[in-house]
């Protein structure tokens, strides 16, 4: 999604938003390091966090012009679709994308990659479908 975003964009920014409502596996510090390292071979993208805005303000903020969401399924879609209508209300000028992601990582979620993680030959299996980065964390979480 990353490397289709920096080719659709001259300028990508992976903004990770932090949700108190979310108890994520990382904290906000991990999952930049871990982005930051898998976005370097994409000279264009880069990595930031934010907090307590909503990201249509986050997006104004750093002035872009687009909000770029992957959408796996049709769940996904009726879930984006009116946040999608309320970013447009909040700020008509920034344009929100829907990219559909490859098919080998298209049912890919941290929640699915969570359930995979325990039985015996899930190193090979989550290595699959996350990237560098994320496998060895997950690793060392999991010894």
């Amino acid at each position: 999604m990353i490397q289709e975003g920096g080719r659709l964009f001259d300028h990508l920014i992976v903004a990770v938003g932090v949700n108190p409502d979310k108890k994520p596996t990382f904290t906000v510090e991990n999952r930049l390091a871990m982005l930051r390292e898998s976005c370097q071979p994409f000279r264009n993208v880069s990595v930031a966090a934010y907090s307590n805005s909503y990201l249509i303000d986050y997006a104004k903020s750093v002035r872009a012009t687009h909000i770029l969401r992957g959408i796996r399924s049709a769940a996904d879609f009726e879930y984006e679709r009116p946040m999608r209508n309320i970013n447009g209300d909040l700020n008509p000028n920034i344009c929100t994308v829907f990219l559909m992601p490859p098919r080998d990582i298209a049912e890919v979620s941290s929640s699915m990659v969570k359930g995979l993680i325990g039985p015996t030959g899930w190193r090979k299996l989550v290595r699959k479908y996350v990237p560098e980065p994320v496998f060895h964390q997950l690793l060392e979480l999991h010894k």
